[in-house]
């Protein structure tokens, strides 16, 4: 018989990152799950926020006058959609361990970013004698001080989900794009609109009317894609869960969990882009 107890006992294991949660052994069970949902959403919403401008601006090259870019685009789109995405996520996460340079010299980067085998170190507001101020990552002696960051686990996981839904987003995208009558684009150039007014106003709120349902599969895969991350050690929700269940003996119950969290998930993210897809409607109805 299921006995859902054991989710009130301490947890009795670390979680290796947690963000802007804390966590420690003695915390209940539960709330171990629910640290290893939040690093699920940590790195799965920026990950489709960057694939959705990453497969946008790959579509526009795609479709772009240009042979040189529109090849190049294209080289890109077949390769990472032909390559396993577990394989991508090893080869990111080896690259940035292997060839990123030590903690003790890190990169320096653009806007205050410092970049090494510890992970991406990054400007962070911080309370300050009852204000906030942004605190901006310094090199050490022997490791970057200041500001927040981020491990390589963690990068690993982001740039593989990122890229790799980008290269089907593109591909939604060019589809989308290439629906858009042709007279809409000449009536603007007509009007005398920029280059970026003619996407901006015209191409990509027309091209959204074929482009959302197939969209929204693709970040349901985003979202059940980030389960890979177990893979390279990164804490989310399913290497949470099977410390919990080795630790604990309930499986049923551990997968349990997981699989109602994964299919709340994937529901909520279906309902969002429904609600967008009908308000895109109305607003093109008006």
């Amino acid at each position: 018989m299921s006995d859902w107890g054991f989710l009130q006992q301490p947890a009795g294991f670390d979680i290796g990152e947690t963000g802007l949660m804390a966590f420690d052994a003695m915390q209940p069970m539960w709330w171990a799950f629910v640290v290893g949902l939040g690093n699920t959403l940590r790195v799965a919403l920026p990950a489709l926020l960057a694939a959705t401008a990453l497969g946008l601006l790959l579509a526009l090259l795609r479709t772009s006058g240009l042979p040189g870019w529109r090849q190049a685009a294209q080289g890109v789109i077949g390769l990472i959609r032909h390559v396993p995405l577990l394989l991508q996520l090893l080869v990111w996460y080896f690259l940035l361990i292997e060839w990123l340079p030590d903690s003790s010299q890190a990169l320096p980067l653009w806007g205050g970013l410092w970049l090494s085998k510890g992970g991406l170190a990054f400007p962070w507001p911080e309370a300050f004698e009852n204000t906030w101020r942004l605190s901006w990552p310094e090199q050490g002696t022997f490791n970057v001080g200041g500001g927040a960051s981020v491990t390589p686990e963690y990068l690993a996981v982001a740039l593989a989900l990122s890229t790799y839904t980008a290269a089907f987003l593109a591909e939604v995208f060019r589809s989308g794009i290439e629906a858009v009558p042709r007279n809409l684009l000449e009536a603007a150039d007509t009007l005398g609109a920029t280059p970026w007014q003619r996407i901006r106003l015209v191409l990509i709120p027309q091209a959204l009317r074929t482009v959302v349902p197939p969209t929204t599969n693709q970040y349901l895969n985003l979202v059940k894609n980030s389960s890979l991350a177990v893979a390279v050690g990164y804490p989310d929700l399913v290497s949470v869960s099977t410390t919990a269940l080795n630790q604990s003996g309930r499986v049923l119950e551990c997968i349990g969990v997981m699989m109602a969290v994964y299919l709340t998930l994937s529901l909520l993210t279906a309902l969002a882009m429904n609600a967008f897809n009908r308000r895109h409607a109305l607003k093109g109805a008006a």
